[in-house]
């Protein structure tokens, strides 16, 4: 393929036969690992892909018609895949997990519906962080920029696309990742609504804020991949009428060029019928500190008895969550909620919110990040404790997050693909 795969024009090339799985996961096995630091991906294995791009392709005949058949498809090592190791970005729980004798939920459902999967991500250690470094398994930088950082924690996730080693791949966003790296490496990222998509087999950090993800190049394909996660009662897509964009006073560290950006997303809605207005986030001023400590509380639980084993800073936030009592958790839980109800609020006023996914257009490789986490939850939290699905619109520079209520998921992933279908038009005229 001589341009950059998409998941509708790969499927293309495999109806009409113009393309073989096998051919197809070769191609993107040759170009794995392809980023300096030669670590897309923290467990793969050729002759396990090949095997599975086989069996796919020998069940032509039935399974063709199938949602992701022949399509290489990455996945973010948090999910187990049976006869693989699951790390969840540390060398111990690689070695303490041992070898998963099942599929996960999620890699199962992918293997059902045709996807060959060429191999487990990498992500930020126990995916609690944002900028994709890791003291263990070395930091992700992207494929052609080595010094440039992909961003987290599904920092391998955006690594196999840039690459081409999988036409789309599975991430997860807690506060920000599957946005963050979308955003960084200028692709397109849909984090769904909370509680969908099958968690079995895989490691969470945050219940309260865990959620399933893919990173992906065309906005076209928003709604084919979105199927994946979506319930069987999953409600009809409908049309949004009117759009806010953030009052520019939140915008007060956002690099000028992302700012402009968000006003270029607001023309292409308005040009698609939706009606502008802006939303004022003075309700979002204490996100971080409602979310921050409930995370660590939930991530505290998860790894209780292993903090040593960790780096130092994700070791002094586990710490510093197994400190917080029931009584400190109910309070923030109080607010929480009210905080849910609050931007229930907004959406139903606006519909759909529009804003930065970043404030920053690059995360760069070797420097000092200690204040990177803060900067950037600042602009991705806010959803994350509303429980709402984004899809990030890859920009000139950056990404917008494009947010709507909860469970809107197939409307918000309608208005994606009509964004891109516009897009294509603007570049073919």
């Amino acid at each position: 393929m001589t341009q950059p795969w998409t998941v509708r024009r790969l499927k293309s090339a495999l109806a009409a036969d113009t393309l073989q799985p096998t051919a197809l996961a070769r191609e993107a096995l040759a170009c794995a690992n392809q980023n300096a630091g030669h670590n897309t991906y923290l467990w793969r294995d050729e002759a396990w892909t090949l095997a599975e791009a086989a069996r796919v392709e020998k069940a032509a005949a039935t399974c063709a018609n199938a949602l992701l058949w022949g399509l290489p498809v990455s996945v973010k090592d948090c999910f187990d895949l049976a006869g693989a190791p699951t790390s969840c970005g540390v060398q111990f729980y690689r070695k303490h997990n041992g070898i998963a004798a099942q599929d996960s939920g999620l890699v199962a459902r992918l293997r059902a519906i045709g996807a060959v999967i060429t191999g487990k991500t990498h992500l930020h250690p126990l995916a609690y962080g944002i900028t994709g470094e890791n003291p263990e398994f070395g930091d992700c930088v992207q494929p052609g920029h080595l010094d440039r950082l992909t961003g987290g924690s599904s920092s391998g996730a955006a690594a196999s696309i840039l690459e081409g080693s999988a036409v789309a791949a599975i991430g997860t966003d807690t506060g920000g990742s599957v946005r963050a790296p979308a955003a960084l490496c200028g692709l397109a990222g849909y984090r769904s609504s909370l509680g969908r998509g099958d968690w079995h087999g895989a490691g969470h950090l945050a219940q309260s804020f865990d959620t399933m993800g893919w990173l992906f190049r065309d906005l076209e394909d928003a709604p084919i991949l979105g199927r994946v996660f979506a319930p069987d009662s999953a409600p009809d897509a409908r049309s949004f009428e009117q759009f806010a964009t953030i009052n520019p006073s939140f915008l007060n560290d956002c690099e000028p060029e992302i700012a402009s950006a968000m006003d270029d997303i607001a023309k292409d809605l308005e040009a698609l019928g939706l009606h502008r207005s802006s939303f004022d986030p003075g309700f979002w001023a204490d996100s971080f500190e409602i979310y921050a400590p409930i995370q660590a509380t939930e991530a505290a639980r998860i790894h209780d008895g292993h903090f040593a084993q960790f780096e130092p800073a994700i070791r002094e936030r586990l710490e510093w969550g197994a400190r917080i009592t029931d009584a400190e958790l109910t309070l923030l839980r109080e607010r929480h909620a009210e905080f849910r109800a609050r931007a229930d609020a907004l959406f139903t006023s606006h519909q759909l919110l529009v804003m930065p996914a970043s404030p920053v257009a690059v995360l760069a490789a070797g420097a000092e990040h200690s204040e990177t986490r803060a900067r950037l939850l600042r602009y991705t939290i806010p959803f994350s404790l509303a429980g709402v699905p984004v899809v990030t619109v890859p920009c000139t520079v950056s990404g917008m997050q494009l947010a709507a209520a909860r469970d809107n998921d197939e409307s918000l992933l309608k208005l994606a693909q009509a964004l891109g279908r516009r897009r294509e038009l603007i570049l073919s005229s």
